[in-house]
């Protein structure tokens, strides 16, 4: 079975190995602010909040729901976005003691460097016959990063992480009728990971293995996992229905982070799952409302708790430490208005549960994912009958976190970020 209108896949093959490369070089660092998962993949999606799981917009949709692919035809979208994160935290009180029988940090403010990142995407989309298509997506599923230059937690070094989630995601899609279709994504995962200025918490006994907590330089971690999903119009021309899973994505074990996430380094990609409708008003005019859950009380190096852990189990250990998030639920809309055969407009909102209590601010100084809100905007200009430029601008409004240093009870730690990201794409579809 050939692809229509492109028969030569050896050179699909080859120009997509190659663009994996330059990005797995290009997008060092994949943000995200639902925790540290993207609030939305695609450019158009982005503008319209982050949902988009029944409105199918572009190639990258396989992120959200692969049953899109099935109704968007043959093209090719080429994202660029430039995002700034402005992360901060502020250590307030009088320490009590000293280590071990306390651990006080520095008191002020301190803001993370590295404001500014540039984060590609690419997606196509091939027809195979009239009811089904293959299509490839690559993008950033997320990552958080932080980049103190103070020593945060003592030692030698400034202090921060880097994590880095590349998704690399094949897509099929067969329509079971003319307005209904399934589709199925085998996701392959890459990971690279990085920290700095932990080594106190070896040399106080916290860590099971301290040669391989910190200052290890990147690590690289691979895996897998899945995403189906199905969209269909439920009333003709008016209300269509986006249902969507993600399975867990295994991941093999960060070795040289042995010694500071649980399960000895594991690290693997929580399960998730989004359900929408988009209403159709009008030809011209459409709404969209998505619901998403993830799952992050999965994976134990995210979701065990500060304590009691550190005192009952080592760092690394598979009751060790972790950053104590809680599962969370994020709730988008967004509205799209086709003014001319030229211009679409769009803009939308999410808001979400916070996925780290109080409890937990001390270790999450690392990853102070504390986002809950997003207003976004952003439109469509055609510039050919097969060719468009989609622009996206979104604000991850302020938000904070504040709670008690749980080592040393008398400070309080409030834990601060906002965000901005602009985004571009250009696609070309036949």
């Amino acid at each position: 079975m050939k692809l229509k209108g492109y028969t030569n896949l050896k050179g699909i093959l080859i120009c997509s190995v190659i663009l994996m490369a330059g990005m797995a070089f290009v997008a060092q660092r994949a943000y995200a602010t639902n925790g540290y998962f993207a609030n939305g993949y695609g450019v158009n999606d982005q503008a319209l909040g982050g949902a988009g799981v029944a409105l199918p917009q572009d190639s990258l949709d396989a992120a959200v729901n692969p049953a899109s692919m099935a109704f968007l035809g043959k093209r090719y979208d080429f994202g660029l976005a430039f995002f700034n994160p402005n992360r901060q935290y502020t250590v307030s009180g009088t320490p009590t003691g000293s280590p071990p029988a306390a651990f006080p940090l520095a008191p002020g403010t301190v803001k993370s460097n590295s404001t500014l990142f540039v984060l590609p995407s690419f997606g196509a989309n091939w027809i195979i016959d009239s009811k089904s298509s293959f299509g490839l997506s690559i993008f950033g599923n997320g990552g958080m990063n932080t980049d103190y230059p103070t020593n945060t937690f003592g030692g030698s070094e400034p202090t921060g992480v880097d994590l880095m989630q590349l998704f690399i995601a094949p897509t099929y899609a067969r329509k079971l009728a003319p307005q209904h279709a399934i589709g199925i994504t085998p996701i392959f995962a890459i990971q690279r990971f990085d920290a700095k200025g932990l080594q106190a918490f070896g040399q106080l006994g916290f860590s099971s293995d301290p040669n391989n907590l910190s200052n290890n330089g990147y690590a690289y971690s691979y895996g897998y996992g899945a995403r189906i999903g199905y969209l269909g119009e439920i009333v003709p021309n008016v209300l269509n229905l986006g249902l969507s899973y993600q399975t867990r994505t295994y991941m093999s074990k960060f070795n040289e982070y042995k010694g500071l996430f649980a399960e000895q380094g594991d690290f693997d990609i929580p399960s998730n799952w989004t359900a929408g409708l988009a209403v159709k008003a009008t030809p011209e005019l459409a709404f969209v409302f998505d619901v998403q859950r993830i799952n992050y009380s999965e994976i134990k190096s995210i979701n065990n708790p500060m304590l009691p852990n550190l005192q009952t189990a080592q760092l690394g250990n598979d009751g060790g430490a972790g950053f104590g998030w809680k599962d969370m639920w994020v709730y988008k809309v967004g509205v799209q208005w086709k003014s001319s055969k030229e211009w679409t407009w769009r803009a939308g909102y999410s808001t979400g549960t916070e996925p780290i209590p109080s409890s937990e601010v001390l270790f999450n100084i690392l990853a102070p994912g504390v986002i809950t809100q997003h207003v976004t905007a952003g439109f469509t200009k055609a510039m050919a009958d097969n060719q468009d430029l989609n622009f996206a601008l979104t604000r991850a409004l302020p938000h904070t976190v504040t709670g008690p240093n749980p080592l040393d009870p008398t400070e309080n730690i409030q834990l601060k970020m906002d965000q901005w990201q602009l985004a571009a794409s250009y696609s070309w579809k036949f």
